[in-house]
């Protein structure tokens, strides 16, 4: 079989050379084999010196040549289509805003996302692109309210006139109250930041909104002493989060009365490290400045 296939494809090549009067060796047969492979639709005439390029050569070389000064050229079609990935995450955008209206009613599951997704006139079947279905309504949630709290921040009306302290104060609870409304099914979704899946992006989630308090606060530091404000700070809404889940007082008084006294012993406690600090350098001067650093990094710690 292979010595007949041999024998034909010499025969071609043959009757090319004889017909042709000339002394080169064309194989149609090979031609016709890679031309029409999956893999590629044009074939190089360099690869085949032998070869001289046919009308069909001519015409695949300067479609390919006008494909690719089309897709080069700056005001071609291609750029004037839209991306359908950013679509499709305004579309998700879309239905997970809706769902944040049934969360009252079926907490934050995947039942609120399907009647959000009816909200917004989308299929249903849209839940199958969300991983981690809860998690998703929750995180889209917190990245709203942090955009939110940013928008009230750029405005500057609520925040003239603020000392740190009441600036701080100030946008913790305007961030905790845009929680009120979905309060009683808070807990549910604190369990669901705390999942080991989810707990990753809670934290930066959390990170990012307490840095940006404390930039709106005029705190622009990125030494040590940031971590630590932020850390103290990331403390204290916390705890005023779970604190207004217990609190029944009307709207949320003792919750804030809570929060600024957390707000305030954390300054107090600055405050009183940095009095303690000057008494250090005061008391190492007359003891020699090698006690005086050692203890300054003491309190510094």
């Amino acid at each position: 079989m292979y010595r007949t296939a041999a024998n034909r494809l010499l025969y071609g090549a043959s009757l090319i050379n004889n017909s042709g009067g000339g002394h080169l060796l064309r194989f149609p047969i090979l031609r016709t084999v890679i031309s029409s492979s999956r893999f590629s639709t044009t074939v190089d005439p360099q690869t085949f010196p032998n070869q001289d390029p046919g009308p069909s050569d001519s015409s695949t070389t300067s479609s390919a040549t006008s494909s690719s000064t089309s897709s080069t050229a700056g005001d071609g079609p291609r750029h004037e289509r839209k991306n359908p990935r950013a679509e499709y995450e305004e579309e998700q955008a879309r239905v997970l805003q809706a769902s944040l209206r049934h969360v009252i009613r079926l907490g934050w599951s995947e039942e609120a996302i399907i009647a959000g997704a009816k909200e917004a006139g989308v299929s249903p079947s849209i839940v199958g692109s969300f991983p981690r279905k809860e998690a998703a309504i929750v995180e889209f949630f917190m990245d709203d309210c942090l955009q939110r709290l940013i928008d009230r921040i750029d405005s500057g009306e609520e925040l003239q006139n603020l000392i740190p302290s009441q600036c701080i104060s100030k946008l913790v609870r305007i961030r905790l109250e845009m929680q009120a409304p979905n309060i009683s099914k808070w807990p549910q979704a604190l369990s669901i930041q705390a999942h080991p899946l989810n707990v990753s992006t809670s934290f930066k989630q959390r990170a990012m909104l307490v840095d940006e308090i404390w930039h709106a606060a005029g705190d622009g530091a990125s030494d040590v002493d940031c971590y630590v404000k932020r850390t103290i700070l990331g403390g204290i809404y916390s705890t005023t989060e779970i604190y207004m889940l217990t609190d029944s007082s009307s709207e949320f008084r003792d919750t804030w009365l809570f929060l600024d006294d957390r707000v305030k012993d954390a300054f107090d406690l600055k405050k009183t490290v940095q009095e303690a600090k000057y008494l250090a350098e005061a008391v190492g001067a007359g003891m020699g400045s090698s006690l005086q650093g050692f203890v300054s990094r003491v309190l510094q710690r």
